[in-house]
């Protein structure tokens, strides 16, 4: 997806739905695409590294981590360094053993990440789960951040419950599927909504949530 395309994305969801387009309005100047996107095993190893951890106690952790492996992260790298020297930089256990897995799994061609980029939405979520520690939301998070689809909805993140609890003045939090049915007016640009949804989050007490969403997934 290129800024042209986010463009034209926001245009259409802003003919479609009123309520989002409300929200588009008082956030248009930021997109999805601003940033590069990172390499996907550095994508990965920060996914799994996250897990249950504030913003910047990931961020140091991950940075110890990158540090050990040169400054690079590479499946080779990690697969050299002890577990001795990963649980001084904060990994638990179980975060080292997940990381070892999608060690493994690249190297052995289980996970081909060159390949990710040619498969379907539906292909991508089923390698990546293969991974111990990475869920569904986590590749559905691979799949809009990193490979930038348009059309992935995470129903099951907490941020995407509330804002759309909030934005469309729901009595109760909406279950999967009505989130599904809301949604369903915004193909094929579900991603870029969600993107919208989420930084109508900001500056409120339920931006915190977002953080929640980064549970441990297995």
């Amino acid at each position: 997806m290129t800024s042209d395309d986010f463009a034209r994305a926001r245009r259409a969801l802003m003919r479609r739905d009123p309520v989002l387009a409300a929200i588009i309005r008082r956030y248009r100047h930021t997109t999805l695409v601003d940033a590069p996107p990172g390499e996907p095993f550095f994508s990965l190893m920060r996914a799994i590294t996250s897990q249950q951890l504030s913003t910047k106690a990931a961020a140091t952790i991950f940075r110890r981590v990158l540090d050990l492996m040169g400054g690079a992260a590479s499946p080779v790298a990690l697969a050299t360094l002890a577990d001795e020297q990963l649980r001084q930089a904060g990994l638990s256990r179980q975060k080292t053993a997940y990381l070892r897995d999608l060690s493994a799994k690249v190297l052995s061609g289980e996970l081909p990440l060159d390949a990710l980029s040619d498969m379907s939405d539906d292909e991508v979520i089923a390698a990546i789960t293969k991974v111990k520690g990475l869920g569904r939301w986590s590749a559905e998070m691979f799949l809009m951040f990193r490979l930038r689809r348009p059309d992935v909805l995470p129903v099951d993140d907490l941020g995407i419950v509330n804002a759309i609890h909030r934005a469309y003045r729901l009595r109760k939090k909406p279950k999967p599927d009505r989130i599904r049915r809301i949604g369903e007016v915004w193909r094929p640009y579900r991603t870029v909504a969600c993107w919208y949804l989420w930084r109508s989050l900001e500056n409120t007490p339920m931006a915190k949530d977002e953080n929640e969403s980064r549970k441990k997934e297995r």
